[in-house]
């Protein structure tokens, strides 16, 4: 059990410097790019090549890039540009890219990200000449009413909403890969070598599509499996295929763009991650990658940087405790208490609903409160009025109908 605690602070170690830095490079284009920026940018021509552009540096997960997608879709995104940016935008992110770098190496986060970028140029590109098939007919999106500039306070509070968008999924990472790194002997993997890289890739395959894996909370399980013997294009498949694919993207894809573009969009992803980790092996030496997580990545920024981490993943695991907590109390109480409904606009994801219900049942006057994406709404049983409700809803930075 000591071995398996010692390894969890490895990875730690290892994680938390780049993650929390790829968090703050995220709050930077977040307050950087304008409001409606990537509706525009991806709306006309070239938009395949400016989704792959802009998707691959974002820090979108599946959870956060779906809803994204459809709002593309009624802003007049073709469905060639909706499909080049669901494919390169999850497997990637600065954070990703980061986490990647410190352990597998920059030869192989850059390989990732070329990687995306490729697969997603050439999913859209297909798309656009033969996927365009029966779609979804969806309202166009209104222009965005919030101009207001962003300064710093916007910046860390993007930077923390994003780690506390993932962070299950960081802990199951973490976990996850200090109990290969604990339990599986080293090189235990390689027998997967015997049969051939593809063989190796195959089965990788096969495991990572049905999963729901976030890009970053990936990457520290893909780097045990490394030193156990995993081949690194085995890895690479895994880390492509497992972030772009889950029942919850496929299934809007499909609800759409159509089941053409969902053919497109799967075959893309199996051909080209396959394809992409065989190439691997011939463009970087596997030898000289990292191989592990050892204590000579202590100093005392990594171990601050650790610190942090688990004190935000503490406090994140702590607020969703209280989430859940309220909204059972919003289902269980009287129903002759005051109830409000708002309806509200500009929530793209769970995170945001999160974060609307924080924002709503921190105040006085609010016992409780829920908010739902599909369709937006937010639910509030307590003494406040509407008038403050809707203040709230604009302060927590979406528009109340």
């Amino acid at each position: 059990m000591s071995a398996f605690i010692i390894s969890i602070w490895n990875v730690l170690l290892a994680l938390a410097p780049w993650l929390l830095l790829g968090a703050f490079v995220a709050g930077v284009l977040h307050v950087l790019l304008p409001a409606d920026f990537l509706r525009k940018q991806l709306s006309g021509q070239a938009g395949v090549l400016k989704a792959v552009g802009l998707g691959v540096p974002l820090p979108l997960c599946s959870c956060g890039v779906i809803p994204v997608g459809l709002q593309l879709k009624k802003s007049g995104a073709s469905n060639g540009a909706i499909v080049a940016f669901l494919i390169s935008t999850p497997q990637t992110g600065a954070d990703s890219i980061l986490v990647s770098a410190s352990m597998l190496g920059w030869p192989f986060a850059i390989f990732k990200v070329l990687s995306a970028a490729v697969t997603g140029i050439v999913g859209g590109w297909l798309t656009d000449v033969v996927g365009n098939g029966t779609t979804a007919n969806l309202p166009l999106a209104e222009e965005p009413t919030d101009k207001k500039s962003r300064g710093f306070a916007d910046l860390i509070e993007h930077s923390l909403e994003l780690l506390r968008s993932i962070w299950g999924w960081l802990v199951l990472g973490i976990v996850v890969s200090a109990a290969i790194e604990a339990f599986v002997p080293r090189q235990a993997l390689e027998g997967l070598a015997m049969f051939g890289g593809l063989v190796a890739m195959l089965v990788t395959l096969a495991i990572a599509m049905p999963l729901y894996v976030c890009a970053t909370a990936s990457v520290p399980i893909a780097a045990a499996l490394v030193a156990s013997g995993l081949p690194t294009g085995a890895a690479l498949v895994f880390l492509m295929a497992g972030p772009a694919t889950n029942v919850a993207t496929l299934g809007a894809l499909y609800r759409t763009l159509g089941s053409r573009a969902l053919s497109i969009y799967l075959a893309t992803i199996v051909v080209g991650s396959v394809a992409c980790g065989w190439a691997f092996g011939f463009v970087i030496d596997a030898s000289q990658m990292p191989t592990g997580m050892g204590h000579e990545m202590q100093n005392w920024w990594t171990v601050a940087s650790a610190l942090v981490l688990v004190a935000l993943l503490a406090r994140f695991a702590w607020q969703d405790v209280l989430r859940f907590k309220n909204r059972r109390m919003t289902t269980t109480t009287n129903s002759s208490m005051p109830t409000i409904k708002i309806g509200v606009q500009g929530m793209t994801c769970g995170n945001c609903t999160a974060k609307l219900e924080r924002e709503l049942t921190a105040d006085d006057q609010i016992d409780s409160a829920i908010v739902t994406l599909d369709p937006g709404l937010a639910v509030v049983q307590g003494q406040a009025n509407e008038a403050r409700i809707r203040k709230l809803v604009e302060k927590a930075g979406f528009r109340p109908d």
